[in-house]
């Protein structure tokens, strides 16, 4: 899959578009196919590594190679134990358990939301 990425804090220069590893949902994992994303202000900052407290888990270096809060795409593919979720479904989540960022072309979550709940 396609996914910016960096692995140093700095300006938006550090940014670039990688191939990386194909994801696979765990048990209580879903898989999104991402149609968009949002970039936010702590996103910024994660990419800057300033104010101090962005560094969490990664003083030096950052902890998570792909910036990104919030995703927005169709279920492509659902872990064994979740039955809330069907693959096509429409669908928006966040990662706020900070294991992954968002800007990639498919982005495994435990925590989403059908788009038709709201529509």
């Amino acid at each position: 899959m396609r996914a910016v990425v960096y692995d140093r804090y700095g300006p938006p220069d550090v940014l670039r578009l990688e191939e990386t590893e194909v994801a696979s949902p765990g048990a209580n994992q879903v898989l999104v196919e991402v149609a968009a994303v949002s970039v936010n202000l702590s996103d910024w900052e994660v990419l800057r590594g300033s104010p101090l407290y962005s560094r969490i888990g990664g003083l030096r270096a950052p902890a998570r190679r792909v910036l990104g809060s919030d995703i927005a795409g169709r279920i492509a593919a659902v872990g064994a134990a979740v039955t809330r979720f069907r693959v096509g479904e429409e669908v928006y989540g966040d990662n706020l358990d900070l294991r992954a960022g968002s800007p990639s072309t498919r982005w495994c979550q435990r925590r989403c939301l059908r788009t038709s709940l709201w529509g």
